[in-house]
């Protein structure tokens, strides 16, 4: 809930004043993700990760894809959108060419990337999507292996289409009408259907595994569904026209499904997270078609146009505010506190740098320089002023002054980088606007305090730069966290530092900080410990995992930014590190630890984390959701515990636990992308984020991690009546399965956002529970058991009221007429505390036939807020004996499907012959899908 509001705090302005309002609709939002203009996709970026072997065919690949993708686009959306301008992003580690500069593309910014492999999915592509329906995904993420091997083709389908399966779930935030955890369902006809849109595909199902009895496809007694080992094989040759979001790769599919032909009772994501919507009407409400783009010529459109950049060293000024007014709240102290860590310790070796300083007026304290060794890292940080100088900040004075610095090291600044720091509050920004963004230059800022123009976060959208906000609190070492997140966008992560501590505490006087902390095996290489006061040096005792202990003596202590760093000689030991801080006189002083490390060699990938929220502005009392991704290279970390700590303007920190259990905010359960809703805020204005993730140093059971939205791998086709089947989907290599074990520490500091219209007197509870997204029944014997992730009072938090459980023997009529449908006593089924799993057993009543059973579940809180109703769960009652499929044993050219038990009004068997297939060496059960109907009349045996 919302809390009073600090005396005196009225809303913030909206992001901007004119000037930046019309610069930033000049720029679409944005100059490095693809824009709509007029019917044309503008900028599509794709990105090539460093580590990727330099191969001629990837670009070849890229471009053929693409345009062959625009075209089918073209078609699909009837003639409304298509490819204009792509951008191909070669790494820094290709050999160098006569490839065009970047300006503000970068690897971290790309629609579209070609990387290594996600973890236990081998070349799978697919999109990192894991907001909520309608919501933009992240990129695009193919294989070299993919683009180069020409197998894929008979796999996948070609790879155009391939490009515009991924582009919906990318662009519009579509999701798969396929399951590979529901691959069947029951229709309403009582019919076992395969999960796909339209369902007017046709195939047969195919016995694909050993675990299937006696190479027959078997219908499990409880489940009323095929058992695990049968598949469903498309015929080649298809009538329907969709849907491009099951499988595009079929030549009739040219098409999204809509509402005349979308398969709304298939347990796909897309049903799930779009409240049974069909793909088409999620993607004609988006922000691209909302607008109604008219339907343009039925001529195909211009093949699109493509540019080649290459990165190259990164180029960084640092831009300081000197003025007055960071004499207040210690500001000054922290901030060289803050950029020495960066120049020492964070900014990657051979990068250039510079420092600028300003006030009214501006002055060249470093040219740029290459870090190629530890004393110009030393030499930077010393040429910083120790006393502030001028009483007023002008920024755009240090603005055109590093724009001349970087000028002079290179005619050819675009792409060069600017580090923002300032306290002042210059209402004049916006004039320098122009200057740096025709130069091409990527701003990241930095806000110090409460009163900065709330312009400077304009300046860092509209250069593709990263935007940060500092309290003053003083027992908060969150400035030294956000210079430690600047690092390089080029992907690679094995030369970038990794922050492991982040602590601050006001300590009494001759009081002392306690702790320990976990340096992991990925790390260990250019490790520093730095610790900082505000008045007097502390006693600090550093013991190592073997016992090892370091004192003042051997940490260099710099009495002028008042701290203390020791570098860890060669890799430092593995294991449980601890300090102690004794506070050495008798008034209270703030005391912090940072440490950071790299890589322990050049070919480890490092534990990264990377947090930010869904929007940068908000207005209360819409929720946010804030995401901490935590990854080895493309592996997923699981198990950890991940806080968010996001701190106001003034006033306490929110503190948030994130999840990753697939419920409330968290759409993808043992993804490595952990989540949760945040909506209570103290006050209006700017906010910080920043996560702390930890494991315990323990063995942690391998998950099945989940893929975000892959692309369907395809078994085989039928063609002219013969199944082709193509190799099994390649398994990892089991030792990937590394990264499931051992423990490890991580600080990530994460953009600004900014909150507007928080109420200042009293409130009401406008928060409901959230929509429950992973209800699942079963039946055991005559009762149906039901399990799903408990939501809360307010949205994923706190504890519910009570649950509403009700029946129909209709879909649709659960979803469009729920208060109508039957209720299930609930009287005794307390809802528990959010995240917690919930189970509820009932007995429906009792029948003779058959029955297939819809459920449904609303949430409701105290404050008598209604949930949107859950997705929706099925099961079959069967009322006798189970249900089998007849083992082949009739010969080699037919084979005997017995249906029993599954009948509606005559409990008896349906026989009916149907044909064996066989596949190269094995032999497989082929059998229509008609056959296996629940009929409500058969023929007696």
């Amino acid at each position: 809930m919302a809390r009073k509001s600090d005396a005196g705090a009225g809303p913030v302005g909206l992001l901007g004043l004119s000037v930046g309002l019309a610069l930033l609709q000049l720029l679409g939002g944005g100059v490095t993700a693809a824009t709509l203009k007029g019917s044309a996709y503008q900028g599509l970026l794709v990105a090539i990760h460093p580590s990727v072997p330099q191969e001629a065919k990837i670009v070849s690949s890229l471009k053929e894809m693409i345009t062959e993708a625009s075209f089918y686009l073209f078609n699909a959306t009837q003639g409304r959108v298509h490819f204009g301008s792509v951008k191909i992003l070669i790494p820094a580690t290709w050999e160098r060419n006569d490839y065009a500069k970047p300006t503000q593309e970068a690897y971290t910014k790309a629609d579209v990337i070609v990387a290594p492999p996600y973890w236990k999915h081998g070349h799978d592509p697919y999109t990192l999507q894991y907001g909520g329906c309608g919501e933009k995904g992240k990129y695009i993420h193919f294989t070299s292996d993919f683009l180069v091997n020409n197998d894929s083709i008979g796999i996948y389908g070609p790879h155009g289409r391939l490009f515009v399966h991924e582009w919906a779930h990318l662009r519009w935030g579509v999701f798969d009408e396929y399951d590979s955890e529901k691959p069947f369902y029951i229709s309403s006809q009582n019919q076992v259907k395969a999960t796909r849109c339209s369902s007017d595909l046709t195939g047969i199902y195919v016995c694909e595994k050993e675990s299937c009895t006696e190479g027959t496809c078997v219908i499990d007694q409880a489940t009323g569904l095929l058992k695990e080992g049968c598949t469903f094989i498309h015929d080649k040759e298809q009538n329907a026209s969709s849907s491009i979001m099951y499988m595009q790769s079929l030549s009739s599919v040219f098409e999204f499904c809509d509402s005349s032909n979308h398969n709304a009772e298939a347990l796909n994501a897309q049903n799930r997270m779009c409240s049974y919507k069909s793909t088409w009407e999620v993607i004609m409400s988006s922000d691209d078609f909302k607008s109604d783009i008219p339907l343009t010529s039925k001529n195909s459109p211009l093949p699109p146009t493509f540019s080649l950049l290459q990165a190259t060293d990164r180029v960084i000024c640092l831009v300081l505010d000197f003025s007055s007014s960071m004499d207040e709240n210690n500001r000054i102290i922290r901030m060289r506190q803050a950029v020495e860590v960066y120049l020492l310790q964070i900014v990657e070796e051979n990068s250039y740098i510079g420092v600028v300083t300003f006030s009214e007026g501006g002055e060249v304290k470093s040219q740029i320089r290459q870090i190629t060794s530890a004393d110009i890292r030393k030499q930077l940080a010393s040429d910083l002023p120790v006393a502030t100088y001028g009483d007023r900040a002008n920024v755009c004075m240090g603005l055109q002054l590093a724009l001349q610095v970087i000028k002079k090291h290179d005619e050819s600044v675009s792409g060069s980088e600017i580090i923002l720091l300032t306290s002042g509050d210059d209402s004049s920004l916006s004039k320098c606007f122009s200057d740096v963004i025709d130069a091409g230059l990527i701003v990241h800022t930095i806000a110090l305090g409460h009163s900065v123009s709330q312009e400077l976060e304009q300046l860092g959208k509209m250069t593709g730069g990263l935007s940060f906000f500092v309290t003053d609190r003083q027992d908060s070492n969150s400035l030294i966290d956000v210079f430690s997140a600047i690092v390089a966008s080029d992907g690679d992560t094995s030369h970038q530092p990794v922050q492991i501590e982040s602590a601050a505490e006001r300590v009494k006087g001759n009081g002392q900080i306690e702790r320990s902390m976990l340096i992991d095996s990925t790390v260990g290489n250019d490790t520093f410990f730095v610790v900082t006061w505000l008045a007097k040096e502390p006693n600090i005792v550093l013991r190592g995992p073997r016992g090892k202990h370091f004192t003042n003596g051997e940490f260099d202590v710099n009495p002028l930014f008042r701290t203390a760093r020791l570098q860890i000689p060669g890799i430092a030991e593995a294991g449980d590190w601890t300090y102690l801080l004794t506070n050495s006189h008798g008034l209270p002083e703030v005391l912090t630890m940072t440490v950071t490390s790299r890589a322990v060699k050049s070919d480890v990938s490092t534990i990264t984390v990377r947090t930010h929220t869904n929007k940068d502005t908000n207005a209360y009392p819409s929720p946010m959701i804030v995401y901490a991704q935590v990854n080895q290279g493309f592996s997923p970390i699981l198990g950890a515990n991940v806080t968010a700590i996001i701190e106001p303007e003034s006033g306490d920190p929110i503190i948030l636990d994130l999840f990753d259990n697939g419920a409330g905010a968290d759409t993808i359960k043992n993804d490595g992308v952990y989540s949760k809703y945040l909506f209570s805020f103290a006050r209006n204005g700017r906010y910080s984020l920043k996560v702390h993730v930890q494991r315990d140093n323990q063995t942690i059971s391998p998950y099945p991690a989940t893929l975000w939205s892959p692309a369907m791998y395809i078994p085989g086709y039928i063609t002219n009546g013969t199944i082709q089947m193509n190799a099994p989907r390649p398994l990892m290599n089991s030792e990937d399965t590394h990264i499931s074990s051992g423990g490890f520490s991580r600080i990530a500091a994460g953009s600004a956002f900014t909150i507007s219209g928080v109420p200042t007197g009293p409130y009401k509870d406008v928060f409901p529970p959230c929509k429950i997204t992973d209800l699942d029944a079963r039946t055991e014997e005559d009762k149906i058991v039901l399990t799903w992730t408990a939501p809360g009072d307010d949205f994923d938090q706190g504890q519910a009221a009570r649950y509403e459980v009700r029946i129909s023997q209709s879909s649709l009529e659960l979803r469009e007429e729920f208060e109508n449908a039957v209720p299930i006593n609930t009287s005794s089924l307390a809802p528990q505390p959010a995240g917690s799993k919930e189970m509820f057993v009932f007995k429906p009543e009792a029948s003779a036939n058959v029955t297939l059973i819809y459920m449904g579940i609303r949430t409701v809180d105290k404050s008598f807020l209604y949930s949107d109703l859950s997705n929706i769960a099925q099961a079959l009652i069967i009322p006798g004996k189970g249900t089998h499929i007849a083992p082949a044993k009739y010969g080699a050219l037919a084979v005997v499907l017995t249906t029993c038990g599954l009948l509606l009004l005559v409990a008896s068997c349906l026989i009916v012959s149907t044909i064996l297939w066989t596949s190269k060496k094995k032999k497989k059960v082929a059998i229509d899908e008609a056959i296996l109907s629940h009929s409500d009349s058969a023929l007696a045996v």
